[in-house]
């Protein structure tokens, strides 16, 4: 392995592989089909890169995510190593120019997706390359009970018999043991050899604390703390709200999300890499080949989606191996806020055949008709039209883009942008001279807090609907304050492209994939069922339950998750401090800061007390979060 660690010196800088990478190396060097499970952080990209630098010829990834594809031939570009990603949005002209230079050019890495592979001739040109190893990444979206799956994944095993010797590397950093068995199976792995590194992060104090005032536990963390941080939320909404609290509490901050254009995204990012900024609060767009070392604290304030993406993204904490906590702070609303988010939204066969039917007819395409045709979109304006849910509608068409039966080229975006140019006391004051206008504004402001600090997207419909007035009356309003040079303001046309992949056979084109519907929302369920076991489970280690969730069996505690300090901790005298919540009820209704400074308790303390008493309908907690006596 000389050579091996040769190569890692001069192109990657490293003297020495980290777990399992030279074993998976030295698999692929002999020609095996290996799989290989590595958690985040585990450098899964070195494992095919290196033995592909190492033999005549070219190493075919296939990667459903575009972003991650544009980010690793970047990085390989970088170091002077030839590498071509086919990704959506390339003429067929400009395609063929790329396919003559891997097999002419001297490449060595060409990333597509897999629903490049459906392409009859893309096909014919890959078979004709001199491929040295075949990577699928993501290898999980090959399995129906893979959390993304894409029917495109099972396809790739027909590469077997066009290349019989070459080595199949399947890669992924989340497998529960069904899925792997899957990933096996549909790949056609031959006599695999499987390498797993377990999903244990000894340096990672796995936190959950339900809350009330979420804003003031991070205060608390983020002092206690002051290392670099990330805070995930759920939308970009979220991302200015949190970023503008905590600078308003004195913490330098800043924010990340697909909204950004990639310069500000760029900006934000270099940010809090260089720690110019303590904490970036973000998306699940924020994480793709992100590699700090010495992030301390990784903050979730809303409930993930599954644990499998949960995990991924508290695992960007403690990459240095020193001690640093992922942290999930909740409340008693999340549960169900979290079902509407992700559970009511999910589109059903119904929905999914009235969907498809109504795209249908919006283009005017005939039954029979229709393959191959290409349309601008406007989701809004689609949704709109018929009535229909935008996210449960946005769902159905990602689902049947997986499906291959339409193509979206691109995600959806607002079309508006702007932002104020003038402080808020003299918009307050605009708005007393033009009454007129004051519903429209107060809508806009009430929706986008941050709106002052940066460019926002901006929902022309959702203004419309919250400020009672016509779109018409809504441009009026911008043009004007436009003219005035109150806003700067930017109307652009990003309307998606909708390739229609199929002729229209209505319910019969649904009806073949609605088997595939209905694992995606039974395994969705599941998930979310798994995240709700793992916040409300209160008498087992967290990274037991981690560990547990992905088929890992951990024989001792970690001795440093919120379940096992709690453990360690002395149990509050309860009789006597339930006295005297009791007594402080008796007088008013207060919350559990309050409990807790009258009765100079911690705050874990006071939970505790709390609950016994909840539990025992002693007490009950008002909308308002404020506890009072049960009459």
């Amino acid at each position: 392995m000389q050579e091996a660690v040769a190569i890692l010196r001069k192109y990657w800088k490293h003297d020495k592989f980290r777990s399992l990478q030279n074993e998976i190396i030295d698999s692929v060097l002999s020609g095996k089909d290996t799989f290989a499970l590595m958690p985040t952080g585990g450098g899964k990209s070195v494992c095919f890169q290196i033995p592909a630098m190492m033999n005549e010829g070219i190493c075919l990834v296939i990667s459903p995510l575009v972003a991650l594809m544009k980010d690793q031939v970047a990085n390989l570009q970088k170091r002077d190593i030839k590498a071509i990603a086919l990704t959506g949005g390339i003429r067929s002209e400009e395609m063929i120019d790329l396919l003559d230079n891997c097999q002419f050019g001297n490449y060595k890495f060409l990333y597509l997706s897999p629903e490049r592979l459906q392409s009859d001739w893309i096909l014919e040109r890959i078979k004709n390359l001199p491929i040295n190893l075949i990577t699928i990444d993501e290898a999980h979206c090959v399995s129906q009970w893979g959390h993304d799956f894409r029917p495109a994944y099972l396809k790739i095993s027909s590469l077997k018999k066009h290349f019989p010797k070459t080595p199949f590397l399947a890669l992924t950093a989340t497998a529960t043991p069904k899925v792997k068995e899957d990933i096996i199976n549909e790949l056609g792995l031959h006599n695999p050899r499987i390498f797993e590194k377990s999903f244990a992060r000894e340096n990672i104090a796995y936190m959950v604390f339900e809350v009330e005032d979420k804003l003031f536990r991070i205060e608390q963390i983020l002092k206690k703390n002051p290392e670099p941080s990330i805070i995930y939320v759920r939308n970009r909404k979220s991302c200015l709200e949190v970023c503008s609290q905590l600078q308003s509490l004195g913490f330098k901050a800043t924010y990340y999300h697909g909204g950004l254009s990639s310069k500000e995204k760029d900006k934000n990012m270099q940010l809090w890499m260089n720690e110019e900024v303590q904490v970036i609060i973000a998306t699940n767009a924020f994480g793709m080949g992100i590699d700090k070392a010495n992030v301390k604290t990784v903050i979730h304030i809303q409930l993930p989606e599954n644990l499998e993406n949960y995990y991924q993204e508290a695992g960007r904490a403690g990459r240095n191996g020193e001690k640093a906590y992922a942290v999930l702070l909740t409340s008693p609303s999340d549960i169900l806020q979290t079902e509407n988010q992700f559970i009511n939204i999910l589109p059903d066969k119904k929905f999914l055949n009235q969907m498809y039917v109504k795209l249908c007819n919006y283009f005017q395409i005939a039954y029979g008709e229709g393959i191959n045709e290409q349309f601008t979109f406007n989701l809004n304006h689609f949704c709109i039209k018929y009535g229909f849910p935008i996210l449960k509608t946005y769902n159905a068409m990602q689902f049947t883009d997986r499906q291959g039966i339409l193509t979206l080229s691109q995600e959806f975006s607002e079309k508006i942008s702007m932002q104020f140019l003038i402080p808020s006391k003299e918009v307050i004051r605009y708005m007393s001279l033009n009454p007129n206008d004051e519903e429209i504004i107060l809508a806009i402001l009430r929706t986008y807090p941050g709106i002052y600090d940066t460019q926002t997207a901006f929902n022309l419909e959702l203004i419309a609907k919250k400020s009672h007035h016509a779109a018409t009356e809504i441009h009026a309003v911008l043009k004007k304050l436009k003219e005035k040079d109150i806003i700067e303001y930017h109307s652009k046309n990003n309307d998606a492209t909708l390739i229609f992949n199929e002729v229209r056979e209505d319910e019969r084109t649904i009806s073949r994939v609605s088997k595939y519907l209905e694992n995606q929302n039974q395994l969705k369920k599941e998930q979310l069922k798994a995240v709700v076991g793992y916040v409300n489970e209160k008498k087992v280690c967290k990274s037991k339950l981690i560990l547990n969730y992905f088929g890992e069996k951990a024989n001792t505690d970690c001795g440093i998750c919120s379940y096992c300090i709690t453990k360690k901790q002395r149990k509050p005298d309860v009789i006597s401090l339930s006295k005297e919540i009791i007594t402080l009820l008796e007088t008013e209704d207060l919350n559990s800061r309050e409990i807790q400074n009258r009765t100079k308790n911690s705050p874990d303390e006071v939970i505790f007390v709390l609950q016994h008493l909840l539990d025992n309908s002693v007490i009950l907690v008002k909308p308002n979060n404020k506890y009072t006596i049960r009459s």
